[in-house]
């Protein structure tokens, strides 16, 4: 049985946080709101210390459109069918002419009726390089309705999965994919945790969401660091939300912007939180209680 992880999460600061840490969080709120007030177009946030529980919202509860960051419910729901043996992720799939949307260029490129796939390597394209087509042929097999079943027994009714991608006449209706900060986070929380699937289901679950790509989050983090991630863009819209495996102290990261006057300073935005929050946890991961470092041959007193 799924157990519910879409619970309250309160901003308040653990009574246990030493005083010098509470500075250090205090620091990064305060880049954080100076940052949304410097952006052009409207910013919501969601920051998780996955050690403590402590968490960050800035208009945590403002559902905003997600573009391709929904995408990690579908791999949820697709995990979620994988254990309930509904369906194997072995499976294969003939890849069909009918399916191919544009931004789909991986998918795009194999030959329609002769090409199978199995649902994992599809689940790839999905994130590696967010292809469409693969996506959509996703959403098909596990059925929409029912990605959003799973959000609701997660207690995340505000996590909506409405339309494929590249479903131009759906979201001039206003059926855009949306979420939450607060929710998205809630998500990865509880797939971090193993509240979600089951603990290989989970392990390979995070291993498809840390695939190698470009994405805003990442953009400016130091190389070989392990970030389990997805963003999205659309004509106004920038997120990017994912866990970042800070050393000794991983957190969860959901920057979703919107109404953006230009896309390109949402995305600068969502590099500069990321690399600010990341500074901040690795800090305190790789610091003492009194916030001493110890590096690797580091011989001074």
């Amino acid at each position: 049985m799924l157990m519910l992880v879409g619970v309250a999460l309160g901003q308040a600061m653990p009574a246990s946080t030493p005083e010098k840490q509470k500075v250090l969080w205090q620091q990064l709120e305060s880049s954080v709101e100076e940052t949304a007030r410097g952006l052009d177009g409207v910013m919501a946030v969601a920051i998780e210390d996955l050690t403590t529980g402590q968490i960050f919202l800035l208009h945590g509860d403002e559902a905003m459109p997600q573009a391709s960051s929904i995408k990690i419910a579908v791999l949820a729901e697709l995990y979620h069918q994988a254990q309930q043996g509904k369906l194997k992720l072995r499976d294969l799939y003939t890849v069909q002419e009918s399916d191919l949307v544009p931004d789909s260029d991986t998918m795009g490129g194999l030959t329609p009726g002769v090409t199978r796939v199995t649902l994992r390597d599809l689940a790839t394209m999905m994130m590696s390089v967010s292809d469409n087509s693969a996506t959509n042929v996703l959403i098909d097999k596990v059925g929409m309705e029912n990605v959003n079943a799973l959000m609701d027994s997660l207690g995340l009714s505000h996590t909506r999965l409405r339309r494929k991608m590249m479903d131009l006449k759906a979201a001039s209706e206003g059926r855009e994919n949306i979420s939450t900060p607060r929710e998205m986070t809630a998500l990865l929380e509880g797939i971090y945790r193993g509240k979600v699937l089951n603990q290989e289901l989970t392990g390979d679950f995070l291993k498809m969401l840390s695939t190698h790509k470009h994405g805003f989050m990442t953009r400016d983090l130091p190389d070989g660091l392990r970030v389990a991630s997805k963003d999205g863009e659309l004509e106004g819209v920038r997120n990017d939300s994912g866990i970042v495996y800070a050393q000794d102290r991983p957190f969860i990261l959901c920057v979703m912007t919107t109404y953006l006057r230009r896309e390109r300073d949402g995305e600068e935005a969502i590099s500069k939180i990321a690399l600010r929050a990341y500074q901040v946890f690795d800090r305190i991961g790789r610091a003492s209680e009194y916030g001493r470092v110890v590096s690797p041959g580091n011989s001074s007193k």
